[in-house]
Formats: C-alpha cells, structure tokens, sequence
C-alpha cells in the first residue's frame, strides 16, 4: 500500500483537502490535536465541528497521534499560522527527511517575523516547504465547486508532482516556484479583508471598500516587492485573486470579523470564537514593513484597531485626513 497522505489541521480547509486528496485515489491521515474531536469524526464520519454536513470519504483517517507522521512523504500543513512553529517542532520526531510539507496557511509569525516557510525550515530542515494559497473556501472545495488556487514550490518538477494529489478538473492547481510571493499573498490579505469588512460593517458604502480593495493590493504589492515576490505572483491568484475573494465576502473569517467590528461589536465578541487570521498577521506584517521602510497606512491602522489602541471612527478619520498623493 503506497505511503499516505497527512493533513495536518483538521479546521474546515484541512477536512476539504484531505476529501480532495482522497478524490484523487490516496489514502489519507487528518490530524487533530484534541483526541475528542478525532473521536467524534470516526465515530460519525463527519467534522461536524469545523464543517458540518460534508462527509469524510471512506480512505480519509482521523487521528489523534503525530505519529501518523511516520513514512509519509507528503504533508498538507493545515494548521493555524500562528500554531505552525509548534506543531512542526512537535513533529520532528516523527517526520520523514526529505517530505514535501505543502503550507496551506496563510500569515506571518508574531513576534519572529518569520514566514511560513522558514519556520518548516527551521523545525524540519529535512523537509522542503511549499505553499497552497489562492481564492478559496472550504465549503466551495468539498462541495466540488470551480476553484482555482496557485502551487508554489522551489522548482517546477517539485510543483508538479505535488499538484498532482489534489489536481481535478473543478480544483485547478497554477503552479509557480514563487514561494515567496506566494505566502505574501496570502498573509496581506488577511488584514486587509478586515479593513474592507470594517467599512462594509460601518455601511461606508461600496465605492469605499472597492478603494480600500484597490488601495490596500497597492500596499501589498509594495510589501511583495520589498521581499523579492514577482509582480506575477502578486497579480496572480495567491495576490490580487485572494484579496478580491476574502475583501468582498462574509464567507471570509476575516471580512466577517472586520464587518462585526465596523458593526460596534467589541474584539472579543467580532471574533465570535472563530479564527480570523489577520488579526494576529496585522502586528507582524506592518512592523516588518516598517524594516524595509514600505509604507502601508490600512495594515498600519487594522493592527491599531486589532491592538486596541485605536477605535473604528478615529481609524477611519486618520485614513481620510491623509494628505493626497499621485496613484503609485
């Protein structure tokens, strides 16, 4: 029996892939940490907690254990960003030198700054890190719906081979060797969705969250340059596609978060016990822009928001007194 697929993180997006891989004729482990929840999906064939009414298909295990972790030379690192660095440490004893670990994450560490990548390259410097990000929802993947997503992998022959686990017909899989660029994509747009969900909450109207959209893809490109993303990377689906997906939609946690805010809602309440990501990327985002001197005033001020140190009105006051400039 060929060696399995894992994915690690069993939220809604880890549960659509590992459904997706399992379409493709693999057999695949979906790790949770808490044994409770893994108990609960064997039992009843389904995660109802993070994606209820999807059936797991028949080649897809729940376990409990990194120990699964053993021979398998595929990884979907599924995690919460801000939990990669952990679970990846924790793996170590387990995972196999030279497996691919394919990032489908999206963030940046607080406090280390670090990108996805270089944290599975410190933890696991057997392995070789690439990055599944673009414009998707999990209930449009495990319900088989159009989506189209970019791969980025150090070289191309990696790229391909990887794309082919989870490649079909309604789940496109472009594939780059722009790892960098791809994560930046990913990780921007989290905060910026926030910004858009703020202004939709606060009935700004649609003109200003098309100009938030707009502004807000200039200061990611602006950030992707600064660390070396190609303009195509940023232009592509892991760029501009993500960020017109997740700033448009309350399907996004983090434009839901940001609309609950903009609704008068306190943090705590905004978030609702759900995860939104760009709340804890905002910090580490602007003060590494900050290092490469990239100016970024819409990230800036989410993380004032998000920190507490700053509220919605005056937040929106200090983005309209800011003096006007030529369009760059």
């Amino acid at each position: 029996m060929s060696a399995p697929i894992v994915v690690l993180g069993a939220g809604a997006f880890g549960t659509a892939l590992a459904n997706q891989a399992a379409r493709n004729g693999a057999r695949v482990i979906l790790w949770a940490r808490d044994a409770g929840h893994v108990d609960d999906m064997r039992r009843t064939r389904e995660n109802a907690r993070r994606l209820p009414g999807v059936k797991l298909l028949d080649s897809v295990e729940p376990y409990a254990d990194l120990a699964c972790l053993r021979g398998a030379s595929a990884v979907l690192a599924s995690t919460p960003a801000q939990a990669l660095r952990d679970v990846a440490r924790a793996a170590r004893p387990f995972a196999q030198d030279g497996a691919d670990w394919l990032i489908c994450a999206k963030g940046i560490e607080r406090g280390t700054h670090a990108f996805l990548s270089d944290i599975v390259a410190a933890e696991l410097p057997g392995a070789v890190a690439s990055i599944l990000s673009g414009p998707s929802f999990a209930e449009d993947i495990a319900a088989g719906l159009p989506t189209a997503i970019t791969l980025a992998s150090p070289d191309g022959d990696r790229a391909e081979r990887l794309g082919r686990l989870l490649d079909s017909p309604a789940f496109r899989l472009y594939r780059s060797t722009d790892v960098r660029g791809a994560e930046i994509g990913g990780a921007a747009k989290n905060v910026l969705a926030i910004a858009c969900g703020i202004a939709a909450g606060r009935k700004l109207g649609a003109s200003a969250v098309a100009a938030l959209t707009a502004r807000g893809f200039a200061e990611l490109s602006r950030f992707g340059r600064a660390f070396g993303a190609q303009p195509e990377t940023l232009m592509g689906l892991s760029g501009l596609g993500d960020l017109v997906l997740t700033c448009s939609s309350l399907q996004s946690r983090n434009f839901a978060f940001g609309h609950a805010l903009g609704r008068g809602l306190s943090l705590q309440d905004a978030a609702g016990g759900k995860l939104a990501e760009g709340a804890f990327t905002a910090r580490a985002l602007v003060e590494l822009a900050a290092e490469r001197k990239v100016e970024m005033p819409i990230c800036a001020v989410v993380d004032a928001i998000v920190s507490g140190q700053i509220g919605i009105d005056k937040a929106i006051e200090s983005l309209l007194m800011r003096p006007v400039k030529s369009e760059v």
